[in-house]
């Protein structure tokens, strides 16, 4: 089978290429997946430079979310047969013909939903459904600022608030980006490399500030945000797309009674499968009724998927980029 294979830590354009290697054998609890998408994530960057708090080893392929059909099942696998549609959130592995994954890792998706939305879906949303419902604890009628709201997982916290009767405030780096966001249900919109953030947020929420911050970004506008919080807010850190680790004093939190709040939803769906295969049984019900749909930035082919993480790499991605590796 073919696979985009990194053998080296580093650069992407320096320690990838697209191998010949043999079919992977399944175990008896793993299941064989001919895969035809796979999202393209931050943490496939982070892990192909040796940043990534999860170490596969190498060589090894990235992708950590694939969607395709059953090839094959181990012995003691019950609850999935050959033919099946599923998604599955490998971790890595993904960008590659066939996939073996643990049954545990495998959803069936339902037959409306084609194999790009499913590779799209998958990471973006169950990360930022667990941030808004176990961590978060959003409710109707609350307000929410989500910094990056214009990346996969921005975009999809935009569109999961939306449907869980949250008034959205999304932040992004231009105006082309916030138009997405409105699309995707935005009340309002702050260009964060033009726009006062606080002034913003006064103005959006009557000077009450914000219930939630959803942040993916972190580095100088984490800080800024934080003020932004009313009393009793809560902060949810996702993810540092800055590349930069904010430090926090840590009389703010006091001052608001306000909560700072973790999210890695890679330890949840493994310490919790039960609660994370709810989240996505919810997800996947928001997609059959017409309330939830991932923004499709670009696709691209298995041999031009470096182009794909360059992109990202690059800020260039709005929503999701996805590599279509056997077409529908």
């Amino acid at each position: 089978m073919k696979a985009l294979v990194c053998h080296q830590y580093g650069k992407i354009n320096e320690n990838l290429s697209l191998d010949e290697i043999p079919v992977p054998v399944i175990s008896p609890e793993q299941i064989l997946i001919k895969v035809s998408a796979c999202g393209i994530n931050f943490p496939d960057l982070l892990m192909i430079e040796d940043k990534y708090q999860v170490k596969p080893g190498l060589p090894f392929i990235p992708g950590g979310e694939v969607s395709g059909v059953v090839v094959e099942v181990g012995s003691e696998v019950k609850n999935f047969l050959p033919g099946q549609r599923v998604v599955a959130l490998c971790g890595w592995g993904g960008f590659a013909e066939y996939l073996v994954v643990n049954r545990d890792r495998v959803f069936e998706i339902p037959d409306e939903m084609n194999f790009k939305d499913a590779a799209a879906i998958a990471y973006n949303y169950s990360t930022a459904f667990y941030a808004l419902n176990q961590r978060g604890n959003l409710k109707g009628g609350e307000s929410i600022l989500i910094l990056g709201a214009a990346g996969g997982v921005g975009l999809a916290a935009v569109n999961l608030a939306k449907v869980m009767g949250a008034k959205v405030i999304a932040a992004a780096s231009n105006f082309e980006k916030l138009e997405i966001c409105k699309k995707q249900g935005a009340d309002f919109v702050i260009n964060y490399s033009s726009d006062n953030l606080r002034e913003k947020i006064n103005e959006y929420t009557g000077n009450k500030g914000v219930d939630l911050v959803f942040d993916v970004v972190g580095g100088e506008i984490a800080e800024k945000a934080f003020r932004s919080l009313g009393w009793q807010g809560r902060y949810l850190v996702v993810g540092f797309a800055s590349g930069i680790i904010p430090v926090m004093p840590f009389n703010l939190p006091l001052l608001k009674g306000a909560s700072l709040v973790g999210v890695i939803w890679s330890n949840f769906s493994k310490k919790e499968p039960e609660e994370n295969r709810k989240n996505f049984s919810q997800i996947l019900d928001w997609f059959q009724k017409g309330k939830i749909k991932p923004q499709i930035f670009k696709e691209y082919s298995l041999l031009n998927a470096i182009s794909g993480l360059e992109d990202l790499q690059n800020r260039k991605v709005i929503g999701k980029a996805v590599v279509i590796i056997d077409q529908e």
